[in-house]
């Protein structure tokens, strides 16, 4: 069955299904769909479908040019239809993997696609998980429900585990030239999966099953957190020493080796990092083991925003001014700089904790039209904010700017000409402008 498999992906008669069109699975599907294969795309959302069958793009990392020419070509399509599975040579599942309120692994969206392939499943098909999860969910969970139709596992179907590691808004990095893990649940199974990834991506790094696939993908992250931990209680140090914290990383970054810079922020955002090491933490409590390092990184990181709202406090006292009743804006509430994404954004428990303390809170984002904020997570309101043209007038209404994220097209000698106030924590105001700036500027 591999080498059927095989000839047919080199022949690109093979046609490649994904489940799941977000900022993995729909680049993705373009760059299967760019080399020459047929590339179908699953959804449950119906507007997403629709926009990407009209060639229109709703990931950044996805020119919509390239989509609407894979569309026009016939070789790219999407729909909320799962029968079509059944004709996928290929399905590949790149589905959200978030925790639960208990900081517990939430599998549903991996077992609700399992479940529509299942349906479905015949001989012949490679099927490859790329959602974030714990080592053993491949083998543990995907095997039996593949293996109670009757089918058998490279007899009749392969099952692989190869880790997603998207960087959105990174140009440097895109999926052909970031390298790709792939790991079969059986010999075979990573054999057909690495030839598979061999035809979009330069690099393909086999190794010996699924959960080392799945545990190196888990390792990835988890040591940046544990390492954005470390800085982020650095800068805590060197604030209360009166230290410029980014100066000693600087110092320190100039070691050729031993030493691999890593910077303090506001808290961590995204998909990966504030939920991964909560994968490897739960499996590894199932087993006994106590993952401190985990635990107190996440510690760490989480009291980030706490601290920000500290020195805005203090900055604010020191201009005789409470929080309660001043104008505070946040620059930034995307997660990273130059993204739309606000997932565990630390913006949003930022403005929170203002909110909760009586601030009256504004935003500007460029890429960020509105946010919304989970019952679950809230102190205050918990009402929604829309962003703010960076006018003037808004500019010197503002007791406090706060940069929380440092987008690339935001004027700050501007912001610095206008506001009393700045906390920075992305030390997105180099020394030129803080020399030249009539506010008074807090760094991390």
């Amino acid at each position: 069955m591999k080498d059927e498999l095989i000839q047919k992906i080199t022949n690109k008669q093979a046609q490649v299904g994904v489940i799941g069109l977000g900022y993995v699975g729909l680049p993705l599907l373009v760059e299967f769909a760019s080399k020459g294969f047929r590339a179908i795309g699953f959804e449950v959302d119906e507007t997403k479908a629709k926009h990407i069958n009209e060639g229109h793009s709703y990931i950044g990392d996805v020119p919509a040019t390239r989509l609407n020419e894979m569309v026009k070509s016939e070789r790219l399509r999407a729909t909320t239809d799962f029968n079509n599975l059944a004709d996928c040579d290929v399905i590949i599942i790149c589905v959200p993997t978030p925790l639960r309120k208990t900081k517990e692994p939430d599998v549903s969206y991996i077992l609700a696609a399992a479940e529509e392939i299942q349906k479905r499943l015949r001989r012949g098909q490679l099927i490859i998980l790329e959602s974030t999860t714990y080592p053993g969910t491949t083998d543990e969970v995907l095997l039996p429900m593949f293996e109670e139709t009757g089918l058998k596992l490279d007899e009749d179907f392969l099952l692989a585990f190869s880790p997603e590691r998207v960087d959105p808004g990174n140009p440097q990095f895109m999926t052909h030239n970031i390298p790709k893990v792939v790991g079969g649940v059986t010999p075979d199974s990573t054999v057909a999966a690495a030839h598979l990834y061999s035809q979009i991506v330069n690099d393909v790094h086999a190794v010996t099953s699924a959960r080392v696939a799945e545990a190196a993908k888990l390792l990835e992250n988890t040591f940046r957190a544990v390492n954005i931990g470390m800085a982020n209680e650095m800068a805590r140090l060197c604030y209360a020493l009166n230290i410029d914290t980014w100066e000693v990383i600087r110092a320190a970054a100039t070691k050729p080796f031993g030493f691999m810079a890593f910077y303090p922020g506001p808290g961590i955002g995204g998909h990966c990092i504030p939920l991964d090491p909560h994968y490897l933490s739960w499996k590894a409590r199932q087993h006994g083991f106590d993952s401190r390092f985990i635990s107190l990184a996440e510690e760490v990181n989480s009291r980030m925003p706490e601290h920000v709202v500290q020195l805005v406090a203090d900055g604010l006292n020191d201009e005789e001014k409470a929080v309660k009743g001043s104008n505070v804006l946040l620059l930034g509430v995307a997660y990273k700089r130059d993204v739309d994404d606000v997932r565990e954004s630390p913006a949003l428990s930022i403005i929170d904790r203002l909110r909760a303390k009586g601030a009256n809170v504004r935003y500007h984002d460029p890429f960020v039209k509105e946010v919304r904020f989970d019952d679950a997570h809230i102190e205050a309101s918990g009402e929604p904010l829309s962003s703010l043209p960076l006018t003037d007038e808004e500019l010197k209404s503002t007791d406090c700017v706060i940069i929380v994220t440092d987008h690339s097209e935001i004027d700050y000698k501007r912001v610095c000409s206008l506001v009393p106030l700045i906390v920075d924590t992305r030390n997105a105001l180099n020394g030129e402008v803080r020399s030249a700036s009539k506010a008074r500027v807090i760094r991390l």
